[in-house]
Parts: structure tokens; C-alpha cells; sequence
């Protein structure tokens, strides 16, 4: 099913894939606040998300549930970055936990937005994610950071290629997804894999957990 929201030529096209009507309904009104004339492209499961990502090629971002039909877990999540590896991505899920976060960013998602957040809460992670960051649920973090301030046994386990070094040392300096592209001239896919690739190499789930791990372990020498 395709819902349309404002005027006929939107700036906002955003592709939103949940297998519960209410909750696509309602989350589709918060795109009504993010900016005048969105268009919100309502799926049920993963393959009509892919099929609409395939007929609107110009998407600026697709939501999708962990949980709905043809997901499995973080597998769905790969299907969509390794066909649409320019079209951001946000999961939603009603699950809350550190392992989940990991695996979904690993994955090649942009963000992660638990179901119970606030409208207010959502809209800034759709906006962070939109201005080429990654966002990731700061109460769920920091609670886990806060029981395990340093991940240990990682030193010896750490094997990073060359290229993983570099966007590593970008990503460290603070650079988004299209400034690390445009200095190793890569395509901005590739850089997302090779991200995916660091943060399940250094065990972490977010960008400045990376930067300090891989500082602990002298990984931007």
C-alpha cells in the first residue's frame, strides 16, 4: 500500500515498511512536522519495501520494522544496503537491547529508533540521519556503557585492512559518510560497508565508541 502525503512534488520521500497499519499511520504523521509536502510510501514487509524502493529510485530514506514479515532480523537489513546502498537506512523495533543495536548497524542501518521513544525522540533521529549521521538510542548506550566502560579482550582480536584504517582514521576526525567519500574517492556504499565492517571488528555500536576504542588500542597511530 502507497500513501501520499502533501503536494504532488515533495522534498521529503521516505519509504516506511511495518506490518502494523496504526503504527505506519501514525508515524507517517510525524513526516508532516519533519517538512510541508513529504511523501510517505507505507509498506507491509520487506518486499514491498524493496519493491518501491525499485519504482522510487529518488528516496531519501527507508524505515523498516526488525520484525515484520520477510525481515530476519538484521539479514533483511543487508538485503536493502547490498540493493540500495545509497538509500539510507532506520530500523524501528520494539526490541531494546545493546545486542540488537550492534547487529542492526553492523547490518548497514543508519539508525536505530526503539517503538517507545516520544515523537520527539524520532523526529530528531530521522533528522540526524538525514544530515549524514547514525542514530542510536543515547539512554540504551550509555546505560550499557556504563556497566562495561571498556570492552575487554579485543587488543590482540582487532584485524582492520588498510582501507578499513583509513576510514577509520576519518571517521575518528570526525568526518561524515560523504566527506570520507569524497577524500578516498569511494562510492558512499562501499564506505558504509567498510564502517560495518570496523564497528563489528572493534565491537562497538556507534561512531564515537569507535574513535575511542580504536584510540585505546592505538589503532589511529
Amino acid at each position: 500500500m502507497t500513501a501520499f502525503i502533501g503536494s504532488a512534488s515533495p522534498a521529503l520521500k521516505v519509504i516506511l515498511a511495518d506490518d502494523h497499519t496504526l503504527f505506519r499511520g501514525g508515524f507517517a504523521l510525524l513526516f508532516k512536522q519533519l517538512e510541508a509536502g513529504a511523501m510517505v510510501l507505507e509498506a507491509g514487509d520487506l518486499a514491498e519495501a524493496l519493491a518501491l524502493a525499485v519504482q522510487h529510485p529518488d528516496a531519501d530514506l527507508m524505515l523498516l520494522d526488525l520484525d515484520m514479515p520477510g525481515m530476519n532480523g538484521a539479514a533483511g537489513i543487508r538485503r536493502v544496503a547490498e540493493a540500495h546502498p545509497q538509500l539510507p537506512v532506520i530500523v524501528l523495533s520494539a526490541s531494546e537491547t545493546r545486542e540488537s543495536v550492534q547487529d542492526t548497524i553492523a547490518a548497514g542501518a543508519l539508525g536505530f529508533i526503539p517503538k517507545s521513544s516520544s515523537a520527539a525522540v524520532m523526529l530528531s533521529a530521522v533528522r540526524l540521519v538525514l544530515s549524514g549521521g547514525v542514530y542510536l538510542p543515547a539512554q540504551l548506550m550509555m546505560t550499557e556503557q556504563a556497566r562495561s566502560p571498556c570492552s575487554p579482550g579485543r587488543d590482540e582480536a582487532v584485524k582492520l585492512s588498510g582501507r578499513q584504517r583509513d576510514v577509520l582514521r576519518l571517521l575518528a576526525s570526525g568526518m561524515s559518510n560523504k566527506q570520507i567519500c569524497r577524500e578516498l574517492d569511494l562510492g558512499e556504499g562501499t564506505i558504509k560497508v567498510h564502517i560495518a565492517a570496523i564497528f563489528r571488528a572493534l565491537e562497538v555500536a556507534n561512531r564515537t565508541e569507535a574513535a575511542n576504542v580504536a584510540r585505546r588500542l592505538g589503532l589511529l597511530d
